[in-house]
């Protein structure tokens, strides 16, 4: 039976440059964003690159909560490797000067999809030889000024990845691992989005960042190694596989 690694987010960004990288490794992805024109033309490109890769593409808005649990069903007729929590946004402004309805969006993507998919995928594939790899961010290790909904958003994914991470290593039958990408800047649709500005610049706004290949090769490396934690140094851009970096009460 083939198997499949799901892929959130994946019609552009870090999501669309992994699609790519594992789809070169020969390995059948199952791709889900909400964009069908840019998530086809994203199975096309595949098809030209990795002719022998299967891909399925799911048209989805998961921040609806009734949207994740149906699609959570069609995917119960797949046999899944990994699944790969990339779908997300940001917003910069100030706590009480923010789109309330934008900020509510991020937080029903960032948080309330990705734990639904998270857990529904821990209960049916902790004891099989599979990987769950949520993105967060460097921002989901420290506050910054102008994005602290955002940050706090991440916060829950970094914790909440670990907190996993740890139980799976507690529980004796589990096979399953969880794991953190934390990137820093990366060019991406992040920027525009964050900003409402199409203009979003990047080389003014950063003096250093990466590109969603870059982004794409580090979740590679966290996804070959045992690591539960690929992250980005925000002050030198370099790229290390740690331990759980959040202090845990149970024993590990």
């Amino acid at each position: 039976m083939k198997k499949y690694i799901v892929i959130t987010g994946a019609s552009s960004g870090i999501g669309a440059a992994a699609a790519k990288a594992f789809a070169r490794r020969g390995e059948n992805l199952i791709l889900i964003a909400r964009r069908a024109e840019l998530l086809q033309s994203l199975k096309d490109e595949i098809a030209q690159i990795a002719p022998k890769s299967d891909v399925v593409i799911k048209i989805c808005d998961l921040a609806r909560s009734e949207n994740v649990l149906a699609l959570w069903d069609e995917l119960k007729s797949y046999e899944l490797k990994a699944l790969i929590n990339s779908a997300g946004f940001g917003d910069f402004g100030l706590v009480g000067e923010q789109d309330l309805q934008k900020t509510v969006r991020m937080i029903d993507l960032n948080v309330t999809a990705l734990a639904i998919l998270s857990s529904l995928f821990t209960r049916d594939y902790k004891r099989k030889q599979t990987q769950l790899i949520n993105i967060s961010s460097v921002g989901g290790y420290f506050l910054a000024p102008g994005v602290v909904p955002y940050c706090a958003t991440k916060f829950f994914v970094s914790a909440f990845t670990e907190g996993l991470s740890h139980e799976l290593a507690q529980d004796k039958e589990a096979k399953m691992q969880a794991k953190v990408l934390a990137p820093a800047a990366t060019k991406t649709e992040f920027g525009p989005v964050a900003t409402d500005d199409s203009g979003y610049d990047y080389d003014s706004a950063f003096a250093r960042y990466h590109c969603s290949e870059e982004m794409a090769e580090f979740l590679l490396a966290l996804y070959d190694s045992d690591a539960c934690v690929g992250a980005v140094d925000r002050n030198s851009f370099e790229f290390s596989l740690q331990a759980a970096r959040f202090d845990y009460a149970g024993k590990r």
